[in-house]
């Protein structure tokens, strides 16, 4: 190993000498401090520069640049072309080296604006005027109507209405239900309605009426009736069968109206709130009967309906309903397909099926409903329901009465159209 080199002794110098490489050292001392500054950056790399902006391209060039863009097209089949050669000669695992990366999901606009919404209801607010202008409603009554029903859809839109225990919805009825079935009521079946202070102002009551017309428009007439006639403008609860709440939609809307499953429990329920009740015990044995059969009352079933009206002691109020007959005649039944869709009938009137959905038209026959005396059933107390005897007379002293009366009602009658 070798020995490190002496140093050679420096020359002394002058004091003048010392004196004058002080200030020169003083005057180089800033330069000196920033050296390390440069040590410590980093050597520049000309190839690292990031390349400036090119300048935007005129139109002109813009087509040409387009047409040399590789396509999406291109690009898969290369992305394919690179996966089965990777696939050749690579391991099985392996990633291709170019994907088709699909383009970004566009950002939803907003559904609509307060804006948009204003010209909505300006334009519904319109089309109102000018329904009402159509049915001679005009001035004063026209904006109250259109208030009301701006109101009710926006009850509608923020759920403050109100339904009961059975579905059925007030509202609903008044606003939407009875308006949309008075022109079927006033002007095409000219309904007329004799009897109606036979039904209790207030308090359960049972109404008990006769089955008919194919389909059951008269349970829909005899709602309006009782409603628009009746000085109270009682809500009548309908009892239905089990096909009329199994049914999409109808089953909802039958719901809303106030129609419930007719079963005792359900009616007793009805009987204890105090509500209006009407059963139409025939079934779909009266409203599917042929024509030639008509007025012609069926089986009133086992009397249930008798004992649930005993049970609560509340008065049974019969009902004859002439007109319905006439709006469908049914001269055929198809029971094969009525089988095979789940219905009880299929129906073949002289327009349906012949004339299709044409043929669903009712015929505008007249009619009329008239409320029987009530038959009271306070006097015979709740333990006489389970008294089959007792149950099978009045069962049979309502279907009598209202059998008399529909005979007498069609004696009455000038014709079945007017």
């Amino acid at each position: 190993m070798s020995e490190p080199a002496k140093k050679a002794p420096a020359k002394k110098s002058s004091p003048a000498a010392k004196s004058a490489a002080k200030k020169t050292a003083a005057k180089k001392s800033p330069a000196k401090k920033a050296a390390p500054a440069k040590k410590t950056a980093p050597a520049k790399q000309p190839a690292a520069k990031r390349p400036a902006p090119a300048p935007a391209a005129s139109p002109r060039h813009t087509h040409a640049a387009a047409s040399t863009r590789p396509s999406r097209k291109h690009i898969g089949a290369t992305a394919h072309r690179t996966s089965a050669h990777h696939g050749e000669h690579a391991p099985s695992g392996s990633v291709p080296s170019l994907r088709v990366v699909p383009d970004p999901p566009e950002v939803a606009e907003p559904i609509a604006s307060a804006s948009d919404f204003e010209g909505v209801v300006n334009v519904l607010v319109e089309g109102l005027r000018k329904a009402g202008g159509l049915v001679g409603i005009e001035g004063d009554d026209l904006e109250r109507r259109i208030a009301q029903a701006l109101a009710f859809l926006r009850r509608r839109m923020t759920g403050d209405y109100e339904i009961d225990d059975f579905g059925f919805d007030k509202e609903f009825t008044d606003q939407v239900w009875l308006p949309m079935l008075r022109p079927l009521y006033k002007r095409w079946f000219r309904v007329e309605v004799r009897g109606i202070e036979n039904i209790p102002d207030e308090g359960a009551a049972l109404v008990v009426a006769n089955h008919s017309g194919t389909l059951p428009i008269d349970g829909l007439m005899t709602q309006v009736a009782i409603h628009d006639e009746h000085p109270k403008h009682r809500h009548v609860r309908m009892l239905g069968a089990d096909l009329v709440f199994e049914s999409p939609l109808i089953g909802e809307l039958s719901r809303k109206s106030g129609t419930t499953l007719a079963s005792n429990p359900d009616i007793e329920r009805l009987f204890a709130a105090g509500e209006l009740a009407a059963v139409y015990p025939e079934g779909f044995k009266g409203v599917g009967k042929p024509f030639s059969e008509r007025y012609k009352l069926q089986r009133f079933g086992r009397g249930g309906f008798v004992s649930a009206a005993l049970r609560a002691e509340v008065p049974i109020i019969p009902c004859a309903i002439v007109g319905a007959e006439e709006i469908f005649p049914m001269i055929g039944n198809v029971k094969g397909l009525a089988r095979t869709l789940g219905f009880p009938y299929f129906p073949v009137t002289p327009f349906f099926p012949l004339l299709g959905l044409a043929g669903l038209i009712p015929l505008p026959s007249k009619w009329i409903i008239e409320f029987g005396a009530p038959v009271n059933t306070d006097t015979y107390g709740a333990a006489a329901a389970d008294d089959p005897m007792l149950v099978f007379d009045l069962t049979d002293q309502v279907r009598e009465t209202i059998q008399q009366s529909l005979y007498s009602l069609l004696l009455q009658r000038r014709s079945v159209f007017f």
